[in-house]
């Protein structure tokens, strides 16, 4: 079968851009290996409850941000619940730190915390970093540059506030910190390593100021969540596919990908379909090895990381009886000595909300934890048992759950992750940030500069939901500039 677009993996980032390219009449289909949409961002049903794949949060909605951008082009609605409080963190010392929304309560709860000092003059520079950066990237859908046009196009776009942001490439997390006179509170230190981990997958010393700004800051955005998990939203955007003439095919893990006169032959144990340009949204370890052409094999092969940079994930999910309401949903504990096995130094809780009865039903909860295994290809973890009792017994003690509350539960190692998503290493979070990788120096999304495109959590510009939506914009945006 012949389609304009065919996109491999049903990632947000694919997602974004099959959405995008059928808004304009293109016949597009999806190829996904698994039984549901949305990748790293979807749902699960398990023992009648549903639990969420990877990602929990869910930013990007306000003006200027990528998800924003794509419900207001194609006019997809769901209907999120906007978090009141997104997160509350849970120190060494016994503090519990509450991350609000708005930015004068925050910086009051980090005086608080932390100590005055300069938190303030600190968090209002990376507030206002962030800002410039979501608006930036919007306006950038040439960046990273890769032929003329692309920079053409940047030189019209560029404004002097953005020429502002170029210095922090060049800084990282740590030199902000020393900056303000914060790198010797230890907590602090602690803190910010912990909560970069959970977007740009690294520590200070190696996360730029640009990425790492935007980063911490995320909280002071509007977080949601959806009722019936992420896959809602997954569902959502193939329900618009659909209304278009287009098709998400699932069960067809992508073996090969072969350039033809007319485009590309793409094949999976169903069959080869063809296609006069393809998007790949699984992750660059993964993309390289599909292409026939060794010439482009080994150029992107240059791009791709070894599990030594990679994280992968221990992840539990479990439903408790509802003793309490949760107010607030999410939740990061810090754990200084280091989990048992892994030596993860933090772990990360989400509560299904307690009015959402299609996840659970009324008073039943479903509960994920999620915490990072560096390596993962040599961090083979046999017993389980001492990490989930060590997970359990601080979850009780910051009384985030009663153990004889738990109705069920299940864990998985990055072995695991590697059967759901094929995923290389079982790798979450896509590539770290690390500093002598520069914004620019990223992998944009052209594979081959004749029709073949990527997206998703491996290339410009990286982690989560928000960032690989970006990723699909910006996929679209370099095809259409490129063919039309």
């Amino acid at each position: 079968m012949k389609y304009n677009v065919i996109l491999i993996g049903s990632g947000f980032g694919s997602l974004t851009a099959a959405a995008l390219l059928a808004k304009r009449g293109m016949k597009v289909c999806v190829l996904e290996q698994a039984k549901y949409p949305g990748g790293c961002a979807s749902s699960y049903k398990r023992k009648g409850y549903w639990f969420e794949t990877g990602a929990t949060t869910l930013v990007g909605l306000d003006e200027h941000m990528p998800l924003h951008y794509l419900l207001k082009e194609t006019g997809i609605q769901v209907p999120f619940r906007r978090l009141e409080t997104p997160m509350q963190v849970h120190l060494p010392d016994g503090q519990l730190v509450t991350r609000f929304q708005k930015l004068d309560e925050w910086i009051g709860e980090a005086e608080r915390v932390f100590g005055k000092g300069r938190q303030r003059d600190f968090w209002e520079h990376c507030f206002k970093i962030s800002q410039e950066v979501w608006r930036t990237s919007l306006e950038q859908r040439s960046f990273p540059f890769s032929n003329p046009k692309d920079v053409w196009q940047g030189v019209q776009h560029t404004r002097p506030r953005q020429l502002r942001l170029l210095p922090g490439a060049f800084r990282t997390m740590e030199d902000l910190l020393r900056r303000y006179g914060l790198l010797e509170n230890r907590l602090f230190v602690g803190f910010v390593n912990e909560q970069l981990l959970i977007t740009a997958q690294n520590h200070m010393e190696e996360v730029n100021e640009l990425f790492g700004a935007t980063a911490l800051c995320y909280t002071l955005y509007g977080n949601y969540y959806v009722d019936g998990g992420l896959i809602r939203l997954a569902r959502a955007i193939e329900q618009y596919l659909t209304s278009k003439g287009s098709s998400i095919r699932y069960r067809h893990a992508v073996k090969s990908v072969n350039a033809t006169a007319e485009g590309y032959d793409v094949t999976t144990g169903a069959g080869t379909f063809q296609c006069r340009f393809v998007i790949s949204g699984i992750p660059l370890n993964n993309t390289h090895e599909l292409f026939r052409d060794e010439h482009l094999k080994s150029k992107l092969r240059r791009y791709t990381l070894p599990s030594e940079k990679l994280n992968g994930a221990f992840t539990m999910g479990f439903v408790i009886k509802n003793r309490f309401r949760q107010s607030v949903l999410h939740h990061q504990v810090h754990v200084p000595e280091g989990l048992p096995i892994i030596g993860s130094k933090s772990f990360f809780v989400s509560f299904s909300h307690p009015n959402d009865t299609e996840r659970a039903p009324s008073g039943h909860t479903v509960v994920a934890v999620s915490t990072h295994v560096s390596d993962p290809e040599h961090s083979v973890i046999y017993d389980k048992k001492p990490l989930v009792e060590a997970i359990l017994a601080l979850m009780e003690k910051e009384k985030l759950l009663q153990r004889e509350d738990i109705l069920y539960l299940d864990s998985a190692t990055p072995g695991a992750w590697i059967f759901w998503t094929q995923r290389a290493f079982g790798m979450v979070g896509g590539y770290p940030q690390y500093r002598h990788i520069k914004p620019w120096q990223m992998k944009d999304a052209r594979l081959d500069h004749k029709g073949a495109y990527i997206c998703g959590d491996t290339v410009y510009p990286g982690q989560g939901i928000v960032g690989t939506c970006l990723s699909g914009i910006i996929a679209v945006h370099k095809l259409l500039q490129d063919h039309f």
